[in-house]
């Protein structure tokens, strides 16, 4: 499975993908931030910000996408964009046909590092670790896109949605290889 992970926002937006790999191991396919100016308006922004993500989508042609859920914060302005761009990039994958989860920040750190309580600094080390990476994925907001596609990789219910679209138990065998076959014919035509 691959798996495109979002970390939004309106300045960047981490984006990092993920194949999964036999015996739980994972492997880093991309990664990057997608950049919008400050001093644009922000229709714009969100513009900008769709653009990167419609082109890592047709790139990578990824199975699931997984977005950090947004959390209420003590700037409403951050929220605000952070939720705009979730909104941007779930749109995106829409029109694809390809399922999108939400994952909690603590859901994401529970999942990479066994707590929900890590802060940045385990979570990056954990996921150069993870990918068998030399260096931590600079800045932040990458790391953490890459660690949502982790996450979404090894839990359930990601696994699930991508597998079963939108079904309320395990993909049977059937099922998943027919999920290996679409995913293949899907990257194979682009």
């Amino acid at each position: 499975m691959r798996v495109l992970g979002v970390d939004p926002g309106l300045t960047r937006c981490g984006l990092g993908v993920v194949d999964s790999l036999p015996g739980r191991q994972v492997e880093l396919v991309a990664v990057g931030v997608a950049r919008s100016a400050v001093h644009d308006d922000v229709a714009h922004r969100l513009a900008q910000i769709g653009a990167e993500v419609e082109l890592w989508l047709d790139r990578h042609v990824p199975d699931a996408v997984a977005v950090e859920r947004v959390f209420a914060q003590h700037n409403l302005r951050t929220v605000m964009g952070t939720a705009q761009v979730s909104g941007v990039v779930m749109a995106a994958a829409a029109r694809r046909g390809i399922p999108v989860a939400l994952h909690t920040p603590s859901e994401v750190k529970a999942a990479v590092t066994g707590s929900g309580r890590a802060d940045k600094p385990q979570v990056q080390q954990m996921v150069a670790r993870i990918l068998r990476l030399s260096e931590v994925p600079e800045p932040a907001d990458a790391a953490d896109a890459l660690a949502l596609g982790i996450c979404h990789l090894w839990r359930a219910g990601g696994a699930v949605v991508a597998q079963g679209r939108g079904g309320n138990g395990a993909a049977t065998p059937a099922q998943q290889a027919w999920a290996r076959a679409e995913a293949a014919a899907r990257r194979a035509s682009s």
